[in-house]
């Protein structure tokens, strides 16, 4: 009976990457608080040099009226993993700390275990902030970091994860590698804007100008990694930025000429870039579909013609509109219910699928990608899974 239960388990593995063997690499980037008037794609006004953002543009499909599903990271979080709304589980407002507890409902089908059914090999980089079960000792800041974690991406559907618990200026400041983590923490003093951190535990290994480059490294190795193989992957890559601390890599400063906002933006353009030239290194690139997109709008608020800014004195959290427009022409700011909180780029290039240099004004959500995974692995969801989720494939496909 036990031969014939591997035999069997063998079998439905086999079955199950014959299957995805001719289904597409998916990689899918999260910009972390990127405004839409921050891509000049979108933003014709925008002296941000944004040539990546804009190749994909040219290369694939635009979305004009895109959006998250909040305007706040960690509910648009769930409903990108899970399809449906933050409100339908426990997150009723807000965001959780880097010291959340799992948000994501036990046994919920996530996008990650979706794609793993379907012969996938799924991998995440980056920032997860949906919550992590930490090894607490006496309260739910006192860490065992000497411990992995024991909920996380690599229990909720990834095969492989390289993550940082929440935003980066939530601690704890630490990298997890499948559920480890990598090095013994010091102490982080608190910073003011723009290099904005709360005081808090850090891993020896993370310093924060460097992260975005880290998590680079560690999502290019994956590709080039995963591209030699028959299986097809799944990427999410959710960056750190330009969420604050607002703190670009030094070889980036002073590239905008709009202060640390403006540089970091041009590094998240050069990380886009990163991962479009190794998939092209790779071989991969007629293979794969890229969609990139933002868990909101940005927090960089407008004012008037004159006044002090972010240009004239970093640590001033807006831009006069003159120099320039984070949000684009919508009102308000991240976390407003106004346009500006949740109206972001949304780009998805699929060489021979998707048509090169065009648009939609369909309305879309994040939540709408759990359906439209699906039905690129050709698999039917229950009625208790992606309640929120429509496919967006007969738009990415020009059929209506």
């Amino acid at each position: 009976m036990k031969r014939l239960a591997l035999a069997s388990a063998v079998f439905v593995l086999l079955a199950a990457s014959a299957q995805a063997a001719d289904k597409p690499n998916i990689v899918f980037i999260l910009g972390d608080d990127m405004g839409y008037g921050d891509v000049q794609a979108l933003n014709k006004d925008s002296t941000i040099p944004t040539p990546n953002l804009n190749r994909l543009a040219l290369e694939g499909m635009t979305f004009l009226d895109a959006h998250t599903p909040s305007a706040v990271c960690t509910p648009t979080r769930y409903g990108l993993m899970t399809g449906r709304y933050s409100w339908r589980g426990r997150l009723k407002s807000g965001v959780l700390t880097g010291y959340g507890k799992p948000l994501i409902e036990d046994g919920r089908e996530t996008i990650g275990s979706c794609l793993q059914r379907q012969g996938y090999y799924t991998g995440i980089v980056g920032k997860w902030h949906l919550g992590l079960g930490f090894v607490r000792k006496t309260n739910d800041q006192d860490i065992d970091f000497t411990q992995g974690v024991n909920d996380g991406p690599h229990t909720r559907g990834f095969d492989f994860s390289f993550v940082i618990p929440a935003s980066l200026d939530f601690p704890p400041y630490v990298y997890i590698r499948n559920g480890q983590i990598t090095r013994n923490v010091v102490l982080q003093s608190a910073q003011q804007f723009p290099g904005f951190l709360r005081h808090g535990p850090i891993g020896r290994d993370l310093i924060p100008e460097n992260a975005l480059d880290d998590l680079t490294a560690e999502a290019t190795a994956f590709i080039h990694e995963r591209a030699s193989r028959e299986q097809p992957f799944f990427l999410y890559f959710p960056l750190t930025a330009p969420h604050k601390p607002t703190l670009p890599h030094k070889r980036f400063v002073g590239s905008s000429k709009l202060g640390p906002y403006g540089d970091f933006v041009v590094q998240v353009d050069w990380t886009v870039g990163q991962i479009l030239n190794a998939l092209e290194a790779a071989g991969v690139t007629e293979d794969t579909l890229v969609i990139y997109t933002s868990d909101n709008g940005s927090y960089m608020y407008r004012l008037q013609p004159g006044e002090t800014d972010h240009v004239t004195d970093p640590t001033i959290q807006s831009y006069d509109e003159t120099h320039h427009r984070s949000n684009g022409v919508f009102r308000g700011t991240k976390a407003d219910v106004w346009e500006a909180g949740h109206h972001v780029p949304f780009f998805a290039r699929w060489p021979g699928k998707v048509r090169a240099g065009s648009q939609s004004d369909q309305t879309i959500s994040l939540t709408d990608f759990f359906a439209t995974l699906a039905d690129i692995a050709e698999v039917s969801l229950p009625d208790n899974a992606a309640e929120d989720s429509f496919s967006l494939l007969p738009l990415l496909t020009d059929k209506g």
